[in-house]
């Protein structure tokens, strides 16, 4: 709607209303002056009857059928500016209201506008400007400086940065090269990129992302279902009370009045309009809240139950200890056995021994395991090159028989005392030595458990599939005192749930993959790192699209901000209803003043939500240039690592 078309009927009124008054103070007849007021009245009040109507026809009283019997009432009892008075002034409030109604749905637009109209491709050894919905999966895309990326896809060539604040929330630019994901409706700020498109049109991102805060900022909130049945029940009681004033005093007017003043205006939109700021907020913040439920949930969170790896960790396990037990082998043979042993298990520490392995050049994945018998909770035992290895913890020992297990024990723990996660190796019977391997703890990591307790969650638990050791390690990195060590998923499971019975109202962080049970029994399942995942951002209650930790506080306490921007409008409206009723009750409030502090405190309650679109997120310390610089530098450690 155009500026002029919703302004056009308060407009119109509101003429003729000045040319009422300056006809009454003309010498010409009252019925002129009254003529065009009653004129007023029509113009702002038919479309009001036609609302009104509609609703009716629906089995709905609403505001408008108030409003309207409250002017056709005024206009029989001949009190014309009265009539024309609250049209006018419902009229113009309906327009600012639609307004800035619009700028609450300001996050949702802007999402919508990242979307590029057009593509460059490569198409049969040339450039091509197609229509960015035409773009196929499969094809080169090129992304030029300053260009928006119009598809999901993988660097095939070049380099480049993006600017990925809309998709991630991060605020500095990201660094993309040879095999680096991107995202459509993220902005290149330098450099030039060919990209592979993976996700195009509708399977993109962004897509996923407005249908998510499309669906969320329509649902219904627990507040705002009790709302809308209080208000089912309070507009038929407005009428049957002026009603009823009406007949006990004779005085109609006066019952016309106190429909006019009952309008519940703002308390209709005072919950709906807080819950689609907050929402919208939240989705500019790279935070996706999967509807007002869960916002509300999220507002009263008393506990987190964190992941570990890959969540207060970086997921991406390093070897970084062989410590030799058997004096007839040597540093290089120990590691060499255990990548044999461990290039057949799908463990994630495997990967950190097998990569260090290659990096050193050692034969190990040459010869491949001839059988693998798993050992929940224990280890892994491989036969390979006719002997056997045994990867595993000193329970696997144990198991077995093995000898000198006191040593290689009191290494393994020396280790798990500085955080890392001891392997002991077996080889034929015969303690070969014992490696170390640690995923390195976030450099946010404390700084998300302080903001959590700063924004009132009572209690950050971690839990873990770690012995004791790594988890105490971690959490006196981190600040967590409440661990639960050597977890499997379903221990996950039950300990979220025991919270639960507890009486806290729990979120679990995690991957959303091996924590998936965990994440589900949550009161609130919270998804890290999303972006580019189409089931974490359908499926989780709250989607972290970036991987930066401090997103998780802040999230929380946007989600209370809006319950009390939600609380604030309610009390505003109910006072502002109950002081106007006792205004005309006992005299002083007219028709028209009512309407216009009726309005007035529809439009402060909308504004009242507007300040959560200007709430400041992570912000610039989100990452300061110093961490920026050390994860570049891990990513092309990490490459180096690939090649």
């Amino acid at each position: 709607m155009t500026i002029v078309r919703r302004y056009l009927i308060p407009l119109a009124s509101g003429a003729l209303i000045v040319a009422g008054w300056l006809l009454g103070l003309l010498p010409v007849p009252a019925l002129v002056a009254d003529a065009a007021m009653a004129a007023a009245a029509v113009v702002a009040g038919a479309p009001i009857i036609r609302t009104a109507g509609r609703a009716l026809s629906a089995r709905v009283v609403g505001i408008d059928l108030l409003v309207s019997v409250a002017f056709l009432g005024a206009i029989v009892l001949g009190e014309y500016w009265e009539a024309a008075a609250v049209t006018f002034l419902f009229a113009i409030g309906h327009a600012l209201e639609s307004a800035t109604l619009n700028r609450t749905r300001s996050a949702l637009t802007a999402l919508v506008a990242l979307a590029p109209d057009v593509a460059v491709v490569f198409r049969n050894g040339e450039q091509c400007e197609v229509p960015a919905g035409s773009v196929l999966t499969g094809e080169t895309v090129l992304v030029k400086n300053g260009a928006r990326v119009p598809v999901d896809g993988t660097v095939q060539q070049g380099v480049g940065t993006l600017d990925e604040a809309s998709i991630t929330g991060e605020s500095l630019p990201v660094e993309k090269t040879v095999g680096d994901r991107v995202f459509a409706g993220t902005i290149s700020t330098g450099g030039f990129l060919q990209v592979r498109a993976t996700e195009v049109g509708a399977a993109t991102t962004l897509a996923h992302i407005v249908h998510r805060v499309e669906e969320a900022q329509d649902a219904t909130a627990p507040t705002q279902v009790f709302m809308d049945r209080f208000s089912a029940w309070y507009t038929p009681g407005i009428l049957v009370l002026a009603l009823v004033v009406g007949l006990v005093t004779g005085d109609v007017f006066l019952a016309l009045t106190l429909l006019v003043i009952g309008c519940p205006g703002a308390l209709v939109i005072s919950i709906p309009v807080a819950i689609v700021a907050g929402i919208g907020r939240a989705a500019q913040m790279g935070i996706l809240i999967k509807g007002g439920e869960f916002l509300e949930t999220a507002a009263k969170i008393t506990v987190v139950a964190v992941d570990k790896t890959g969540t207060l960790t970086r997921g991406r396990p390093t070897l970084t200890d062989v410590v030799v037990l058997d004096p007839t082998l040597t540093r290089a043979e120990v590691l060499d056995w255990a990548s044999r042993a461990e290039a057949g298990s799908e463990h994630p520490l495997a990967g950190a021994i097998v990569q260090a392995a290659a990096r050193e050049g050692l034969s190990g994945l040459v010869a491949l395991p001839e059988h693998v018998t798993n050992l929940p909770g224990q280890g892994i035992v491989v036969g390979v090159a006719g002997r056997t290895v045994m990867i595993g913890n000193p329970a696997l020992l144990r198991t077995h028989g093995v000898k000198g297990a006191d040593a290689a024990t009191s290494v393994a723990a020396g280790l798990a005392a500085s955080g890392r996660t001891p392997l002991i190796v077996v080889l034929d019977g015969v303690i070969a030595g014992v490696l170390a391997v640690a995923d390195e703890v976030r450099p946010d990591a404390a700084a998300m458990v302080m903001r959590l307790h700063a924004a009132g969650v009572a209690r950050v638990v971690m839990l873990t599939g770690d012995g004791p050791l790594v988890a105490q390690a971690v959490g006196a990195a981190v600040g967590i005192e409440e661990l639960r060590s050597s977890l499997m998923p379903e221990d996950k499971l039950n300990v979220v749930a025991g919270l639960r019975r507890a009486g806290h109202v729990v979120a679990m962080v995690g991957d959303g993959v091996n924590d998936a049970p965990a994440l589900a029994t949550a009161h609130i399942g919270i998804a890290m790192g999303a972006a580019g995942s189409a089931v974490a951002t359908e499926t989780a209650d709250i989607a972290l699209m970036g991987d930066n930790l401090l997103m998780l506080p802040a999230a929380i306490d946007l989600a209370r901000s809006t319950v009390r921007v939600m609380h604030q409008n309610v009390a505003l409206a109910l006072v502002t209803v109950v002081l106007l009723l006792a205004g005309v009750l006992f005299g002083g409030v007219t028709m028209a003043v009512g309407m216009l502090l009726h309005e007035a405190s529809v439009l402060i309650v909308i504004v009242n939500a507007m300040r959560l679109l200007r709430r400041s997120g992570p912000g610039a310390e989100r990452q300061s240039p110093e961490l920026h610089r050390q994860e570049k530098s891990e990513k092309s450690d990490k490459k180096e690592m690939m090649v």
